[in-house]
């Protein structure tokens, strides 16, 4: 009788890639492509976790991407619990969190794992982010305060201080030269299988918008730090995905802004934040009420009407509170 032989042990990837994608399947073959074409020797696994799409990601992904795992949600599972299931499923040393609606450039893979294993204090690591046209997107960031939730990304931003946003989205720093931050944006960040295991994965509360702020909060506080490092570039077409559902973008936006300034700065700070941003969507409901009312682009009034109404009968409650 022949013995029973051992199970040969798969190699540990240098390099797990995670993608949640949904709904951008031509952009999604693009990103793979440029994962193939950029992966160089590094040891690789990819990871797709599709949440439900309706354009036949999933089918795609078996068909023209066999090497790539592919996790199939039933339901839209959400930005952050679409990474986790990533993160659990995979084996490598490194964790790179990359969004469908990306290419990467040349060897940013290597330059990003070979910054992260000589530099052993480093937990997290952005890419420089570039428009379809070469043109640098802001992707990297310090924490923001109150002052700086109450005008970035409102109606109010532009009666903001010029020095409160430079500060805030990091301008004082150059663009061509690696740097400490406090966070980098979501669609780019690699990060250790150590430091997840430390810090645990993405809170699946804020479904999307302001997950990777809260857990790049998480890191830093854990002891790591947080770099910026444009040697390593990514083309990034900006919010593919969430375009395709502007009202909801709307509410995810402003319920996880809430959701942050909840756990970070109390109760009282995003009571004041909840009540101006209601006061923004009253204020601009109102003015396409307006503006519709003396028949100036009737359609586009109308839709944001009632965008601007969904947003205020959700009532902005700071997700998962």
């Amino acid at each position: 009788m022949t013995p029973d032989l051992p199970t040969p042990r798969r190699p540990t990837p240098d390099l797990s890639i995670i993608i949640v994608n949904w709904n951008v399947r031509d952009l999604l073959r693009g990103c793979l492509q440029s994962i193939a074409q950029g992966r160089g020797m590094l040891g690789l696994e990819v990871i797709v976790v599709d949440s439900a799409s309706e354009d036949d990601s999933a089918a795609m992904v078996r068909r023209e991407f066999p090497w790539v795992r592919l996790l199939a949600c039933v339901e839209n599972v959400g930005f952050p619990r679409g990474n986790n299931l990533g993160i659990e499923a995979a084996n490598g040393r490194f964790l790179y969190l990359l969004n469908p609606d990306t290419q990467i450039i040349g060897d940013a893979l290597n330059v990003m794992v070979q910054y992260l294993a000589q530099h052993p204090d480093v937990g997290v690591v952005g890419s420089q982010l570039l428009y379809p046209d070469g043109r640098i997107q802001s992707s990297r960031r310090r924490f923001p305060t109150l002052a700086t939730g109450l005008l970035e990304s409102t109606w109010l931003q532009p009666l903001a201080p010029a020095h409160l946003l430079r500060y805030y989205y990091a301008q004082d720093l150059p663009d061509n030269e690696t740097a400490d931050v406090d966070w980098v944006m979501g669609a780019s960040l690699m990060t250790r299988r150590a430091v997840a295991a430390q810090v645990g994965g993405m809170d699946e509360a804020y479904f999307m918008y302001s997950e990777e702020l809260d857990w790049c909060r998480r890191i830093k506080s854990a002891g790591w730090r947080v770099v910026y490092l444009p040697a390593a570039q990514v083309v990034h077409h900006e919010g593919k995905s969430s375009e395709q559902a502007v009202t909801a973008r709307h509410i995810h936006f402003n319920r996880a802004k809430l959701r942050y300034f909840r756990k970070y700065h109390g109760r009282l700070p995003t009571l004041l934040l909840r009540l101006v941003l209601l006061l923004n969507y009253g204020w601009q409901l109102a003015l396409e009420l307006i503006k519709g009312g003396l028949g100036h682009k009737r359609p586009l009034r109308w839709q944001r009407v009632r965008a601007y109404w969904a947003v205020l009968r959700s009532g902005l409650r700071p997700a998962g509170y």
